[in-house]
């Protein structure tokens, strides 16, 4: 994973944070933290693209309090690394695996409702 990424994405949540969430992320990486990473009163409000980053943050251990400094770029590595490996999982989930055919294939549209605890660190399936 390129760190120029996790520095970019560092450094444009926090100069551009009216920018469009697609020029950060990929449809797919959004659709994944919104479905695993539950927005805190903190960041309910904030505009698409800070959302995803303070998202991809908690992921990565980030407590997205009131008071917090903006997330930095080790829990916005600790986040990509966990979020690339569930999008790996999420993507061998939708094609053919073992006995599993593609049109039963669990996603969080058939009953496979990905989550994190409020803590952000352990995974419910």
């Amino acid at each position: 994973m390129p760190s120029w990424r996790i520095f970019w994405l560092t450094m444009l949540g926090r100069s551009a944070p009216q920018a469009a969430a697609e020029l950060a992320f990929t449809h797919t990486e959004i659709e994944l933290l919104e479905h695993i990473v539950h927005d805190t009163p903190h960041n309910a409000q904030a505009p698409p693209l800070v959302r995803n980053v303070i998202r991809l943050a908690q992921l990565g251990g980030y407590l997205a309090r009131a008071n917090d400094p903006p997330p930095g770029n080790t829990v916005m590595w600790r986040g990509m690394r966990r979020l690339t490996d569930i999008q790996i999982g999420y993507e061998l989930a939708l094609k053919e695996v073992g006995n599993c055919k593609n049109e039963d294939a669990l996603t969080a549209d058939h009953g496979f409702p990905l989550h994190v605890d409020g803590s952000a660190s352990v995974f419910v399936a």
